[in-house]
């Protein structure tokens, strides 16, 4: 299409679409119809803001109005120039870019309409972040600030505290200088301390520790050790008194009654369990007057006492040492365990540990200090098991104190005194747990089926000695 004179309409019904720029620079368009300059054909010319027209006066062809701030031609003609002073609007071959009335008033309106939504924009956006911050600030500063334990300060030790009275601690305070760990070649036990100048009673297998010459040492609370001699041994009470050399001003154990052990009691065991020195342990009394063979392990000893059960832990190494009621008053020595391995080594404690009752062993240990022998009850007979539960007499020994009683072999004992008899052992337990001298009553049933009850006086017979 041919340039046409500015200012004269196109002969064809419609505007072609513009050609390309000639002349190759920023924003440069081929002057159109609708480039027509304002003011031909007798219409009043536009004026910018700032520089008013006189009234009266059409704007004159090539007469050049610039819009303050943006450098653009207003009401020019073709040869009108429009500097753009600010922007340095890129020149063309053909002279600078004209720009027409309606696409500036166009752009101008976009570019305000642009301005002002993203204004908009960045007040919402400011705002929402505003409350979003807001809120993650009250929310911050309503969470409590988290703590360190590791920054405490470490709690203070009153060095002049005391244990509370009958509390474990305050029984171990107590009883912990009277005990001592008793070393040999082969092993180790316990023993409690019976006397200031050092006379010490523990388990008889406890000497097997020693072996065959019994060569143990004492060793104290406080670490010094001494040698020990052996004063007497009961090896069917599974009894024995050593006295440390060379020591004195030792503190005695305090030496209670276990005839008034209740079931249920609390108590503490203390010893030296593998070794340990110095191990306490706590629990109750399970059971009373139960059955077991206390020669320990592997000792080969037939030892069947009446003992007390405790839960309190008790393994190998704590035979000899003391059971205490909750007065710090000895009990019981704590000599067997039950074992559920069927050898010679021991499981450990499975809470079913036994002690002699410190009656029995103090008797004993009296004589053996005192006579330099010890003895025990006895009936004069022997027995075996009974069906369905029992002591069914097999001999009665002449001249001894069943024979007197008028027993009979086939005679079944099942109560003595007001203990139940459920097997041969229980006899012979409840039996050793009097004293030679005192008198019992058996309840029998005859071998007719016949039932009545006896009363002997036990006999009395050397067990041990120096």
């Amino acid at each position: 299409m041919s340039e046409q004179d500015p200012g004269q309409p196109d002969d064809h019904p419609h505007p072609e679409v513009p050609s390309e720029p000639t002349g190759g620079g920023f924003g440069q368009q081929p002057a159109q119809w609708w480039d027509r300059p304002v003011g031909e054909g007798g219409q009043e010319p536009f004026q910018p803001p700032g520089q008013p027209g006189q009234p009266g006066q059409p704007g004159q062809p090539g007469q050049q109005a610039a819009w303050p701030g943006y450098g653009s031609a207003w009401g020019a003609g073709p040869a009108a120039t429009a500097p753009y002073p600010q922007y340095g609007t890129p020149q063309g071959p053909s002279g600078p870019h004209t720009t027409p009335l309606g696409r500036n008033e166009g752009n101008g309106r976009r570019r305000r309409g642009t301005v002002v939504w993203a204004v908009l924009l960045v007040l919402v956006a400011a705002l929402v972040g505003g409350g979003v911050g807001g809120a993650v600030g009250y929310r911050l500063a309503e969470r409590p600030t988290a703590s360190n334990v590791l920054n405490e300060p470490l709690p203070s030790v009153n060095p002049a505290a005391t244990a509370p009275v009958g509390s474990v601690e305050e029984v171990a305070n107590r009883v912990l200088p009277s005990v001592v760990q008793l070393v040999g070649a082969v092993g180790e036990g316990s023993g409690m301390i019976l006397s200031t100048d050092g006379l010490i009673l523990t388990n008889n297998h406890v000497l097997q520790a020693g072996g065959g010459n019994r060569q143990l040492q004492a060793v104290f609370q406080n670490g010094t050790r001494a040698p020990v001699q052996v004063v007497g041994t009961a090896p069917d009470a599974d009894i024995a008194l050593v006295k440390a050399q060379g020591v004195g001003g030792l503190t005695p154990v305090t030496l209670g009654n276990s005839d008034a052990l209740r079931v249920g009691q609390q108590v503490v065991a203390i010893g030296s369990p593998l070794g340990l020195s110095g191990t306490v342990t706590s629990g109750i009394v399970s059971a009373l007057d139960r059955p077991v063979d206390t020669g320990g392990i592997g000792s080969g000893q037939e030892t069947v006492l009446n003992a007390i059960q405790t839960d309190a832990a008790i393994n190998p190494g704590n035979s000899g040492g003391p059971l205490v009621d909750m007065q710090g008053q000895v009990v019981g020595i704590n000599s067997a365990i039950a074992n559920l391995s069927s050898g010679p080594q021991s499981s450990g404690s499975i809470g079913l540990n036994f002690a002699i009752p410190i009656n029995q062993a103090r008797r004993i240990a009296d004589e053996l200090q005192r006579t330099g022998q010890a003895t025990e009850a006895v009936i004069g007979i022997t027995v075996h098991d009974a069906s369905p539960a029992g002591a069914q007499v097999v001999s009665v020994q002449p001249g001894q104190p069943g024979a007197a009683a008028g027993l009979q072999a086939g005679d079944v004992v099942t109560k003595l005194d007001d203990k139940l008899i459920q097997d041969s052992d229980a006899l012979v337990a409840a039996v050793r747990s009097h004293a030679p001298g005192e008198v019992v009553t058996l309840t029998v049933t005859g071998a007719g089926g016949g039932q009545r009850t006896v009363q002997v006086t036990l006999g009395s017979q050397v067990i041990g000695g120096h």
